[in-house]
């Protein structure tokens, strides 16, 4: 399995000074990293890959910790990267062993997804909010499908954590 996580809340991209890669998570983008970590802690994870972006990192910095991982950063993942080098970090992650996360951004993910929906693969690259995950099924080293999870429909709530 990988999960595809677009990062949490981390404001108003407009107000933030300075580069925005360094832009951080919010309040609620931290109780929604909060509740990605609880809605994951179960799963067979084995690596976690980030967009260098400050946000992004936070985003999985919860789960890490849960998990006693380290968070490797990628460039496929980063804002406005190439889609073929992000559908192909996505392919590579398909052949290894154990179950994989990726947090990134509102454009890498749909294109993404668009490149796999090209392929006939089931996913609808048009839902990605922020704080929510694709689950995309792995089959014989491929994608097999994806099921989208906004983050309403986590177990946990934001509420309950702030």
């Amino acid at each position: 399995m990988l999960y595809l996580i677009r990062h949490a809340s981390a404001g108003d991209r407009r107000a933030w000074q300075g580069d925005d890669s360094a832009r951080p998570l919010d309040p609620t983008g931290h109780a929604q990293a909060e509740v990605i970590a609880a809605t994951l802690v179960s799963a067979q994870i084995q690596y976690l890959l980030s967009s260098p972006s400050v946000r992004c990192i936070q985003t999985i910095e919860p789960l890490a910790a849960k998990l006693g991982l380290d968070i490797e950063l990628s460039a496929e993942l980063a804002e406005g990267a190439d889609g073929w080098r992000s559908e192909a970090l996505v392919e590579r992650l398909c052949g290894e062993a154990g179950d994989s996360v990726l947090c990134s951004h509102g454009d890498v993910i749909p294109e993404v997804l668009w490149r796999l929906a090209c392929r006939g693969i089931d996913v609808n690259p048009t839902r990605c909010k922020k704080a929510s995950i694709w689950e995309l099924h792995v089959a014989d080293g491929a994608v097999s499908h994806g099921v989208y999870r906004s983050p309403r429909s986590f177990g946990a709530r934001v509420e309950d954590l702030m």
